[in-house]
C-alpha cells in the first residue's frame, strides 16, 4: 500500500470530536458560566504558554516513511498548569501553544491540524481526570496521584494518534519499533512528572525555590544534550562499524551495492541512497538505488545526472541544504533538484586510491522540516571511503575469478570452463543425443609470429575466435584450450553429423585474414571426439580429442578419435616395467635449479627436478614417466628418491654454513596417502634437516578432487614444519575460493604467463593480479621460466619475491651445481649461515 498523508484526515477528525466531546462534558460537570474560572490570573496564563511552548523546540520526531510526526515532551510545566489553572484554561492554553508552534515551523496543513487535535485530545482527556477525581490545591499524595494519572492519560491519547497515524498512512504498523519508541517515551514521561511534582511542593513552601529549580533545569538540558550529543557520535560510530563489516562479507557474496545503501540510506534518514560508477573496461556502468518505498535496488536515480557528474568530474563532493557548506556556486544544480522535488542532497566522490571511480549519493532527508548537516556529510564521506575500497576489493576478486575461467588474450573461456561447461551439456542431453568435442589446432603459428612478430600471431588467435564464434551453432560453447589450440562442444546427431559440422567450420577459417594490407593463409588441424562413444568424462572426452588433433597433423585434415591413435599411451605401457627397472638400478636423476630472492639476488635455495635417460628411447620427458610412475603405483618410490637426494644435499650444505633449502614436487597420491606425512617426518629426521628448509610444491588440480582429505594432509604437513607451495598457479585450475583456506607459504606461477609478461600486457596484467592476491594473503611469490632480463625487470617492479629460470641456470646435475655455485655466486656470512649472491647474470 503505498503512503498518503491525505489519510490522516482520518485520526485528525476522530481526535478532535474527542476532544470536543470532552470539553463539553467538562463543562456540564462543573455547571458554571463559561466566564467564570476559565482562563486564570494573566501572569500564569502568559508564564505556562511559555513554559509549555519552549519544550516543543526539543521535540521527539518519529519518522512515518516520508512524513515526519512530532511529539513534544511537555509534562513538568504540564503538571504545574493543571494545579494552579482551571482545566478549562489549561486546554485553550495548550491549543494556542499547539497552534502557535505549527505557524512558527510552518508545518503542512494536513501535519499541523493533526498535531493541533492531538494536543486538544490530550489536554480534554488529561482535564477530565482532573475534574473528575481532584481536590482544590491538593498536595497530599492522593493530589500526586491525580496529577500523575492525568499526564499519563495525556500521553496515552498522544501516543494512541500516532500509532493511528502510523497505520493509516504507512498501511502497517511495526509494534516491535512502536514498542521501541514508546516504551522510553512513558520512563521519561514518569520522570518528568516526578520532577514536575517536586518542583510543584517546592513553589508551595517558597516561589524563590523556582530561581534554584530554574539553575537545576538549565544544568539538566545542558547535560543531557552533552550526553546526547555523545550517544548519537556512538551510535554513529556502531553503525559505520557494522556497515564496514557487512560491506566487506558482502564482497564474496555479491550483495556489495544492496548492503551498503540501504544500510546508508537508513542510517541518514534520506528517502533514498546511490551508487554510480561509469564503464571502466570490461565492467560496465553501474547505476543503483535504494529507496524508501523498494525493498530491492533501482537502476535510476530521484537525483538528475548532473549533480553527480559535478562531483566525479571535480573530485569535491557536491553538498545541496539548508544546513550544508557549499564550496562552490550550487544554484543551477539547486534548480535542477527543485524541479524534481528534492529538497537536499549529498554527493560524494568514490575512489580507489587517488582514482575516482564513481560517486555515492544520499537525497530527501527524511521529514519535512528535516536537513542534511555536517554530521551526515561526515558520515557519508567515511562510509564512502569503506565503500570505495570494498568495490575495489569486489571487483579485483571478480577480476581474478574471470581470470581463472577465461582467457585474456581471445576473452573465450579455458580449459577449466571447458571442462565445466562440458560436464553440463553431458548431464543435460536427451537421449539418443550426442555431445561433440571438437578440437582445432592453428596450423603454422610459430611461423606468423617468427615473421610477422608476436603481435601478428596474437591478431590470427583473436581473429580465428571471433571466426569460431560466427560459424558455431548459438547453443555451442567455444574455448581456447592451449596456446594454439581451440576447442566447440555442441550437440550432435552423431559422429557423422558432428564431423560435418567440424568440415564446415574449418573451411570457414581458411579465408584469408587481413593484417595491415597482407593477406594471411591459416588452416587448421581438427580432432573429434564424441560423448558417448569415445567416453563419459569430460577430462577424457578433451584429452581423446587432443589425441586426433596430433593424429589429423599427419594428413593435414579431420580425425576422429578411435583407440589405435593412443601411441603415446601404448609406449607409456611398455615404458612401466623399464621404469621400475631404472628406479632400482639408478638411472633415475636428480637435476636442481637454483631460485634466487630477485630483491637481492641471493641464492635461497634448489628445486629438485628428476630426469630420465632410457637406454633405448633416450631422454624421457618427465611427463611422461611421471604419469607412468602414478598410474603404476611407483610414485612413492619416485618421490623418495628425489626427496632423499634433496635432503642429502641439504645436509651438506648445512654442515658447510651455506643457507641453501630444496624444493620437491608432490604427488596425489602421496597426499592421498595417510601415513606419508609420518615417512617425511623420519626423513628429516634421518638426514637431520630442519623442516623449513624443505618446500613441497603441489599441483593446483590436487585441491579440486577430495578437498577434505587434501587440506587434511596440508594441515599435517604444515603442523610437521615444512613449507607448502602451489605449483603452475593460473594455469586454469586455479581454486581462488580455497586460496585464503589453505595452509600454504608459497605461489608458483606458471612459466607461461611469466615468459609472455614482457611483450603481452594479459599475462603481465595476470602476473600483478596474482602477485597482488597473494600478498594480501601473506604469501611468497615464485615466477617460473624467467629468461630474459626485461622479465626480470617487470617482476622486481610488480614486487615478486623469487625467481627461477634459464636466466640464473638451467637445471644441472649434482655433479654441475657446486661448480656453479662457485663460478656464479659469492659468499657472505650471515646469521644462520652463509648466504650465496648471484655476482652478475649474462
Amino acid at each position: 500500500m503505498s503512503a498518503s498523508p491525505v489519510r490522516a484526515w482520518f485520526v485528525t477528525i476522530p481526535l478532535a470530536v474527542f476532544a470536543a466531546s470532552l470539553t463539553v462534558a467538562v463543562f456540564v460537570h462543573q455547571g458554571e458560566p463559561f466566564s467564570q474560572r476559565v482562563i486564570g490570573p494573566p501572569f500564569l496564563v502568559g508564564l505556562f504558554c511559555v513554559l509549555l511552548v519552549l519544550p516543543t523546540f526539543a521535540p521527539l520526531h518519529i519518522n512515518v516513511r516520508r512524513t515526519s510526526v512530532t511529539a513534544s515532551v511537555t509534562e513538568m510545566p504540564y503538571v504545574l498548569a493543571l494545579f494552579y489553572l482551571p482545566p478549562l484554561g489549561v486546554l485553550l492554553i495548550r491549543v494556542v501553544a499547539a497552534v502557535a508552534v505549527q505557524y512558527v515551523r510552518r508545518a503542512g496543513w494536513i501535519k499541523g491540524t493533526f498535531n493541533v487535535a492531538s494536543a486538544a485530545a490530550c489536554t480534554a482527556c488529561a482535564i477530565a481526570v482532573m475534574v473528575a477525581f481532584a481536590q482544590p490545591r491538593d498536595l497530599s499524595p492522593r493530589g500526586w496521584a491525580v496529577l500523575g494519572a492525568a499526564v499519563l492519560a495525556s500521553m496515552v491519547i498522544n501516543n494512541l494518534g500516532l500509532t493511528a497515524i502510523a497505520a493509516v498512512v504507512q498501511g502497517t504498523v511495526d509494534l516491535r519499533q512502536l514498542l521501541n519508541i514508546f516504551g522510553p517515551h512513558a520512563i521519561a514521561t514518569c520522570v518528568n512528572i516526578t520532577l514536575g511534582l517536586v518542583t510543584l511542593l517546592a513553589l508551595d513552601k517558597t516561589l524563590w525555590s523556582g530561581l534554584l529549580l530554574g539553575c537545576l533545569a538549565a544544568g539538566l538540558i545542558l547535560v543531557y544534550r552533552v550526553y546526547t550529543r555523545f550517544v548519537n557520535q556512538h551510535t554513529i560510530l556502531a553503525e559505520i562499524h557494522e556497515i564496514t563489516r557487512a560491506t566487506t562479507a558482502s564482497v564474496t557474496e555479491g550483495r556489495l551495492a544492496d548492503v551498503a545503501l540501504g544500510r546508508l540510506r537508513s542510517m541518514v534518514q534520506a528517502e533514498s541512497a546511490t551508487i554510480w560508477m561509469p564503464a571502466r573496461g570490461r565492467f560496465p556502468e553501474v547505476l543503483l538505488t535504494a529507496t524508501l518505498d523498494y525493498r530491492g535496488l533501482l537502476d535510476s536515480a530521484p537525483t538528475p545526472a548532473s549533480v553527480r557528474r559535478r562531483a566525479f568530474e571535480t573530485g569535491e563532493g557536491v553538498m545541496i541544504g539548508e544546513k550544508l557548506p557549499s564550496v562552490e556556486d550550487t544554484s543551477d544544480l539547486r534548480a535542477e533538484l527543485q524541479s524534481v522535488g528534492i529538497k537536499d542532497v549529498i554527493v560524494v566522490p568514490l575512489r580507489s586510491g587517488s582514482a575516482v571511480i564513481g560517486t555515492i549519493e544520499v537525497a530527501g532527508r527524511l521529514g519535512r522540516m528535516s536537513h542534511f548537516d555536517r554530521d551526515d556529510l561526515r558520515v557519508v564521506e567515511t562510509l564512502a571511503a569503506h565503500i570505495g575500497v570494498a568495490v575495489e576489493n569486489s571487483r579485483l576478486v571478480d577480476r581474478l575469478r574471470y581470470d581463472a575461467n577465461y582467457d585474456t588474450l581471445t576473452g573465450l573461456p579455458n580449459r577449466r570452463r571447458l571442462i565445466s561447461g562440458l560436464s553440463e551439456v553431458i548431464g543435460s542431453r536427451t537421449p539418443g543425443e550426442a555431445v561433440a568435442v571438437i578440437q582445432f589446432d592453428v596450423i603454422s603459428l610459430r611461423s606468423v609470429n617468427e615473421s610477422l612478430g608476436h603481435k601478428a600471431g596474437n591478431e590470427v588467435l583473436i581473429e580465428v575466435a571471433n571466426r569460431l564464434r560466427a560459424l558455431a551453432p548459438a547453443a555451442a560453447l567455444v574455448a581456447r584450450v592451449g596456446g594454439d589450440e581451440f576447442a566447440v562442444v555442441m550437440r550432435v546427431e552423431g559422429v557423422d553429423s558432428a564431423l560435418t559440422m567440424a568440415d564446415e567450420i574449418r573451411a570457414g577459417l581458411r579465408e584469408p585474414m587481413e593484417f595491415d594490407t597482407m593477406a594471411v593463409d591459416i588452416d587448421t588441424t581438427v580432432g573429434l571426439a564424441v560423448h558417448p562413444d569415445h567416453g563419459d568424462d569430460p577430462e577424457l572426452l578433451l584429452q581423446r580429442a587432443d589425441v586426433a588433433t596430433h593424429a589429423a597433423k599427419v594428413t593435414a585434415g579431420s580425425q576422429t578419435y578411435n583407440a589405435g591413435l593412443e601411441s603415446r599411451s601404448v609406449r607409456r605401457l611398455g615404458l612401466a616395467a623399464d621404469l621400475r627397472r631404472g628406479l632400482a638400478s639408478n638411472e633415475i636423476e636428480v637435476y636442481f635449479q637454483p631460485k634466487v630472492a630477485l630483491a637481492d639476488r641471493r641464492v635461497v635455495g634448489v628445486e629438485c627436478l628428476a630426469r630420465w635417460e632410457h637406454p633405448v628411447y633416450g631422454p624421457v620427458t618427465p611427463e611422461d614417466f611421471v604419469a607412468v610412475a602414478e598410474h603404476t603405483g611407483q610414485i612413492s618410490q619416485l618421490t623418495e628418491l628425489v626427496l632423499r637426494h634433496g635432503l642429502r644435499r641439504a645436509r651438506e650444505w648445512a654442515d658447510e654454513g651455506r643457507a641453501l633449502g630444496v624444493a620437491v614436487n608432490v604427488s596425489p597420491r602421496s597426499l592421498a596417502d595417510t601415513r606419508w606425512p609420518d615417512q617425511l617426518a623420519a626423513l628429516l629426521h634421518e638426514y637431520g634437516v630442519a623442516p623449513e628448509r624443505l618446500t613441497l610444491e603441489i599441483r593446483e588440480e590436487v585441491l579440486l578432487g577430495d578437498q577434505t582429505r587434501s587440506l587434511e594432509a596440508l594441515r599435517r604437513l604444515r603442523v610437521l614444519g615444512v613449507r607448502l607451495s602451489i605449483d603452475d598457479f593460473g594455469t586454469g585450475y586455479s581454486s581462488l575460493a580455497l586460496l585464503r583456506r589453505l595452509p600454504i607459504n608459497e605461489v608458483k606461477i606458471d612459466k607461461l604467463f611469466v615468459q609472455g609478461m614482457a611483450t603481452d600486457a594479459a599475462d603481465l596484467a595476470i602476473v600483478r593480479a596474482v602477485v597482488d592476491l597473494s600478498r594480501r594473503f601473506d604469501l611468497a611469490v615464485v615466477a617460473e621460466g624467467v629468461e630474459s632480463e626485461l622479465t626480470l625487470a617487470k617482476l622486481e617492479e610488480i614486487g615478486c619475491d623469487l625467481g627461477q629460470g634459464f636466466l640464473f641456470s638451467r637445471p644441472l646435475p649434482d655433479e654441475r651445481l657446486d661448480a656453479w655455485l662457485a663460478a656464479r655466486t659469492e659468499a657472505q656470512p650471515a646469521k644462520g649461515g652463509e648466504v650465496r649472491w648471484l655476482r652478475a647474470v649474462p
